[in-house]
């Protein structure tokens, strides 16, 4: 009895996907399937390249088509097409390619709020994936330093009218910070916080970007509302420190974006202990326990914990993030794996998949 594309098939309907709880065939992930005797190749197309599990479901996919009687030899590749969050689809005031728009936000200022969302866009981008950054923090505009580009350039308008992005590191930067004076106070009320960060919604040329990361300034202000009203968010991502007092303000966030619908990815636990460098022990620098008290009481996931170092601050200041100025280090892993589970945490919300409760061990 000859070897089928069926058997295989079969066999790979043994295999979930850890985090959607569905097979591989029935979520339409197994692609150019071919069959040369005993020798077989397939893809594997997973909801994002920044997939934290994709070793897991390349090997298992693996293992479960080396059962087959007649299979001598197996090859996985791995894809991805990064799934939309549909209601973005509906919004004409939109660019058409956004997939998925993704807010980070804190309770308080001095957390590494810009820093979180400089790193995890730059982590995204290296993983494969498309992405847009936007410097909402009206008040205090600092993206364009962190990510290397000077305030003095003022970004080119193309022939439909629309502001086209500085791209730097593989990644799209629009910022409040490239249309006023460097150095001028921005003294701003309500509406026209609402208009500018509407324009950079919708009046920037994004193209196709699988995600459209937003840098919100600290609190709960007129700017967090105003981009909450203005487009259905995919998610947002909160930011702390194990401090006492910040985790009194993300406790504010939380419930602000709980009341206006807004699916929270998970918290960043930022500054979370440091490391001594002549014996190597963890110091911690605040008391709790921080940010996974915050994920078992309002039960969001614990997406990581970035480890304190001053390097992380020289590098921003230099504008080029610490995923770039020092890929090894446990400052750039943090981000890194943060970034992935981030992304995976968005692929389970539009796929309407339920997630379980991450924790960082």
């Amino acid at each position: 009895m000859s070897l089928s594309q069926t058997d295989i098939l079969n066999a790979l309907r043994q295999v979930q996907e850890p985090e959607l709880h569905k097979d591989l065939v029935t979520l339409n992930m197994i692609r150019e399937l071919t069959l040369d005797g005993g020798d077989v190749r397939f893809t594997v197309m997973l909801t994002t390249p920044a997939c934290p599990l994709r070793g897991q479901i390349q090997e298992e996919a693996r293992q479960a088509v080396l059962k087959v009687p007649g299979v001598k030899t197996v090859e996985v590749k791995l894809g991805a097409e990064v799934n939309k969050d549909n209601r973005l689809s509906d919004n004409k005031a939109l660019p058409a390619g956004v997939k998925n728009i993704i807010a980070v936000a804190s309770g308080k200022g001095g957390v590494g709020k810009s820093t979180t969302a400089v790193n995890l866009a730059v982590a995204l981008q290296q993983s494969g994936a498309r992405v847009g950054l936007i410097d909402a923090d009206i008040y205090g505009p600092n993206i364009p330093m962190m990510m290397g580009i000077s305030e003095k350039e003022r970004p080119a308008v193309n022939a439909e009218e629309q502001l086209v992005p500085f791209e730097h590191y593989g990644v799209k930067v629009m910022s409040i910070g490239f249309l006023v004076d460097p150095g001028k106070p921005i003294i701003w009320r309500g509406p026209m916080l609402h208009g500018v960060i509407r324009q950079f919604l919708g009046s920037v040329q994004w193209g196709d970007l699988d995600y459209l990361i937003v840098d919100l300034p600290p609190g709960t202000g007129d700017a967090s509302l105003s981009l909450v009203q203005s487009v259905p968010l995919t998610g947002a991502v909160i930011v702390t420190t194990p401090q006492a007092v910040a985790l009194s303000d993300v406790r504010r966030s939380i419930a602000m974006f709980k009341e206006v619908r807004v699916p929270i990815l998970g918290l960043v636990e930022n500054m979370a202990g440091l490391e001594c460098p002549h014996c190597h022990k963890t110091v911690e620098l605040y008391e709790g326990g921080g940010g996974a008290v915050l994920s078992r009481e309002f039960d969001v996931p614990l997406l990581g914990q970035v480890p304190f170092d001053p390097s992380i601050g020289h590098s921003g200041d230099a504008g080029k993030p610490i995923v770039l100025s020092q890929p090894e280090s446990a400052q750039a892993k943090a981000f890194r794996k943060t970034a992935e589970w981030v992304a995976a945490r968005v692929s389970v919300l539009n796929a309407g998949a339920e997630s379980p409760l991450i924790q960082i061990s």
